[in-house]
């Protein structure tokens, strides 16, 4: 199945040697997203909910350069540094799903790059 891999000055440039994105068949599977500025590179200031909010605008981008949108999102994985952010992550989180949200993991990490305490990878369908 041949793959096509999804770029956009949107979302930051990956920090390692993967992809923003690759689309393969019917299916967009999103790595994922910490809060860095797409413009300068440089993580957000703010607490968990302003880094959130990065994410979620990052994740937006590179499904929208993949032709999806969070309608489109199937499943998710949340990373968190401290699961005590649970609950202020999900009231951001939940905005953006007005449709239904996806299936979902939600996994409490020791460390996040670049000091990150959020972050958020998708997978989305295009098919009908």
């Amino acid at each position: 199945m041949p793959k096509t891999i999804i770029q956009t000055d949107g979302a930051p440039a990956a920090i390692g040697p993967y992809s923003q994105a690759v689309k393969a068949g019917d299916f967009v599977y999103c790595s994922g997203q910490i809060p860095l500025d797409p413009s300068t590179g440089q993580m957000v200031e703010g607490d968990v909910v302003a880094q959130t909010e990065q994410v979620m605008r990052n994740l937006e981008a590179v499904l929208k350069a993949a032709g999806a949108g969070f309608d489109r999102v199937v499943k998710t994985t949340i990373f968190l540094v401290d699961l005590g952010d649970f609950a202020r992550v999900n009231e951001t989180y939940a905005k953006y799903f007005k449709g239904g949200s996806p299936a979902r993991a939600t996994v409490q990490v020791s460390a996040l790059p670049r000091g990150s305490r959020v972050e958020v990878e998708a997978i989305a369908y295009l098919g009908v």
